[in-house]
This record gives C-alpha cells, sequence and structure tokens, in this order.
C-alpha cells in the first residue's frame, strides 16, 4: 500500500490535461528520481500519497492494457 508523506513543495505538480487545466477537482502528480507523488488538487497543502516508480509503471501499464 502506498504511504503517506509531508508536503513537498520543491516538486512540479500537474494536472491532466483531460481535468481542463483550471479546474481544482482533480488529482496532480509530480515526479520525483524514484517514486511518483499524488495529491488532490483541492488541498495541495495536505499530506501526498508517494506511489515507488515500478509500482506506477505497472498502474500504467495495467491501464493501457484496459483500454
Amino acid at each position: 500500500m502506498p504511504a503517506a508523506s509531508p508536503l513537498a513543495p520543491n516538486y512540479a505538480w500537474f494536472k491532466s490535461s483531460h481535468s481542463g487545466g483550471n479546474t481544482t477537482e482533480c488529482l496532480e502528480a509530480a515526479f520525483s528520481p524514484s517514486a511518483v507523488l499524488i495529491r488532490d488538487s483541492k488541498q495541495p497543502e495536505r499530506r501526498h500519497v508517494v506511489v515507488q516508480a515500478r509500482a506506477w509503471a505497472d498502474f500504467l501499464t495495467g491501464m493501457h492494457r484496459a483500454w
């Protein structure tokens, strides 16, 4: 299970281009060298979830296969 970690202000957070860009009703992601960080765009000051890079790649592969 992914673990929460303290806020990481030094990362470049982004939203999916499918979210419309200006909406606050989505998730934001940032990349570190070994993980993907995910947070709620409505509350960016709160803690975020850290997913190891390999787990993120496996998730994306599974999603791609499902479509």
